[in-house]
């Protein structure tokens, strides 16, 4: 029997490495400091738990639910835009409800790519971007994010030739892996570029709720005209920790809207009616709430630093996101020196390698394990001596 070439190609998903590593080390009885996968291990607030359990007793959400989600739900998601970003969405049209902002991403280049189209992807990335554009049955083009660039994409520095063949552009502010965020002024030159082209521009926001130190995250739906050609990914996973709930959405151009909603309804049957009522409580929560969860992060965050930087580790303190993204020391490569710590103290960080060639030469370090464990975590590394 043969396997489809989509899935011949298929490299490991980056966290599966990771889990083993780290399995492996448990079966020789030794204890494992993970900071290595983005998953929140803050509850979700029990007010969004207290809503499932009503929502759960209502036979109406027995039943299977509708691809675009429900009406409430959609509603809920335009009052937070217009709260949040005072960005006025039509949530007949405009909004769709995802199992979790990944299966938007994933499918989305099925909506745009045709095989041989071409998919802008920034470098280094999360790899949901280049695995969907793959499975399409299109062509990854990356652009590489350099730090002397804030981790910003140089539109300039985009072939023109390849940009008239493009159908879709990925940008991901904050950003995932490398804590990098962008301002309005960014965006409207993203959104620019891509009316220039007619790329449709997807922007994965998933973690502008979870900011420090006074940062406001901005929207690109705030940037005048950006319906026309864009639309937007968000995701309850990090701002309310539900990462195992799978509550999303993505909001923009209708006409997008229209065809993820279509791409959708052939492939899965939407998301529980009752999980979407907790969406629709998270959305709810107080700026207090928001502010508390992510203090908890920033604390972790300054610890985290201090000791990077107290061994030697050039790691600077980003304004947003779950994660420290810093260099490796000079000799070694990403996986080099991931093995390094995993090998002398026992502490499992990301090599940057596995987010694209432009992440080598970097560690990301997550801020979602328990403090008990960072602090370990943090004594462990503090031992650490750069060879």
């Amino acid at each position: 029997m043969k396997l489809a070439k989509r899935v011949q190609d298929l490299p490991p998903y980056l966290f599966v490495g990771i889990s083993r590593a780290i399995a492996k080390k448990k079966e020789q009885g030794i204890e494992v400091i993970s900071f290595g996968i983005g998953d929140p291990d803050i509850p979700t607030p029990k007010s969004v738990i207290d809503r499932l359990k009503k929502a759960s007793e209502n036979p109406v959400h027995h039943r299977y639910p509708e691809s675009e989600g429900l009406p409430e739900f959609r509603q809920s998601v335009a009052k937070f835009y217009s709260d949040r970003f005072n960005v006025d969405l039509d949530y007949k049209t405009e909004i769709i409800n995802l199992i979790g902002a990944k299966e938007g991403i994933a499918h989305a280049p099925l909506c745009f790519i045709d095989p041989g189209d071409i998919a802008l992807v920034p470098n280094p990335a999360y790899p949901v971007y280049e695995i969907g554009t793959m499975f399409a049955g299109g062509e990854t083009v990356f652009i590489d994010l350099l730090e002397e660039n804030g981790f910003l994409i140089d539109f300039s520095s985009i072939d023109t030739s390849v940009a008239k063949k493009a159908k879709m552009l990925w940008i991901n502010y904050p950003n995932n892996p490398t804590g990098a965020v962008a301002n309005l002024e960014f965006y409207k030159e993203a959104v620019e570029f891509c009316k220039d082209f007619d790329i449709a521009l997807m922007h994965d926001a998933c973690y502008t709720e979870v900011t420090f130190d006074g940062y406001v995250a901005p929207s690109i739906l705030q940037v005048p005209g950006a319906k026309d050609i864009a639309i937007e990914f968000h995701s309850l996973s990090k701002t309310a920790n539900m990462t195992g709930w799978r509550v999303g959405s993505a909001a923009g151009n209708p006409d997008l809207i229209n065809a993820l909603m279509r791409v959708k309804s052939n492939i899965d049957s939407g998301l529980s009616q009752a999980i979407q009522e907790m969406g629709m409580e998270a959305l709810s929560l107080s700026k207090d709430w928001i502010t508390e969860n992510n203090n908890i992060y920033k604390n972790r965050r300054d610890k985290v630093v201090a000791t990077l930087q107290a061994i030697g580790l050039d790691a600077k303190a980003p304004s947003a996101t779950l994660y420290i993204w810093t260099k490796v020391p000079d000799g070694h490569t990403s996986a080099s020196f991931t093995e390094k710590l995993l090998e002398e103290v026992n502490v499992v960080v990301t090599p940057g390698s596995g987010y694209g060639t432009a992440g080598e030469g970097y560690i990301r370090l997550s801020l979602t394990i328990p403090d008990d464990q960072i602090d370990e975590g943090l004594n462990r590394l503090s031992k650490f001596t750069l060879k």
